[in-house]
């Protein structure tokens, strides 16, 4: 008994570790991004139609802030998944250590792939839609704050989202997933999918099916993925078996 409790210790203080480094990591990218940010600013709003309004000092201080936020979790996804892939790998066999390790790179472009889409395809034509909407009717102008904080709703999920189909495929190497389990939980998937895409865009139809639509292709290639794998796993522990 004694020693399962040290060995458990052992697990909270090894993964209290890693979680450190993790937020060390973000905190040095964030210093590093917010020494930037006047820069990325001015790229964020170089399309847009006059200046932003602030309605206070604090208010600049919050734009810089979430900018910075938003680049040092881009740059941080790789750390923290090595160190996850440190805390679990003695759990793993050689093979499995190698082939996850693979995995880290690929969420890193991955989540730059969702937010480029929500930034330079789905924002534009949200807001474009919605400024269409006040046309001859009101005088649109905009507060630095509401219009980064929309933006950030509308693109930060998305580069999580699109990390989906690279971690089903990494679970079901480890063989926690498989693509039966995926389609058996197809309508619950949808369905949650949905629910996330309502919560996280504008209250119209219209920027709804723009996301969902994306949301449901990831899923069904989630599935795809998955099913690829599983063939590989079967296939490999097939060998395997016959071998012994």
């Amino acid at each position: 008994m004694e020693s399962k409790n040290l060995q458990v210790f052992g697990h909270l203080e090894e993964l209290r570790n890693r979680i450190i480094k993790t937020l060390t990591g973000f905190l040095a990218f964030m210093i590093v991004s917010f020494l930037f940010v006047e820069e990325i600013y001015k790229w964020l709003i170089k399309d847009l139609d006059g200046k932003l309004t602030v309605l206070g000092p604090g208010e600049i201080l919050w734009v810089y802030m979430v900018i910075a936020a938003v680049f040092a979790i881009a740059a941080t996804i790789p750390l923290a998944a090595f160190q996850t892939w440190r805390f679990v790998a003695p759990a793993l066999k050689k093979e499995e250590r190698k082939v996850t390790l693979r995995f880290i790179p690929g969420l890193f472009f991955l989540f730059i792939a969702g937010i480029s889409f929500g930034y330079f395809v789905l924002f534009p034509i949200v807001l474009g839609f919605l400024i269409s909407l006040s046309a001859g009717q009101f005088e649109t102008m905009f507060t630095a704050e509401k219009y980064f904080r929309f933006m950030i709703n509308l693109i930060l999920p998305f580069g999580f989202l699109f990390e989906m189909p690279l971690l089903v495929m990494f679970l079901t190497r480890l063989g926690i997933l498989n693509p039966m389990r995926l389609a058996k939980g197809r309508k619950l998937s949808y369905f949650v999918l949905v629910i996330v895409s309502i919560l996280i865009t504008p209250p119209d139809l219209i920027s709804d099916i723009l996301v969902i639509v994306p949301l449901l292709v990831l899923y069904e290639a989630s599935v795809l993925l998955s099913a690829i794998v599983y063939r590989k796993r079967l296939k490999r522990e097939g060998t395997e078996l016959s071998v012994a």
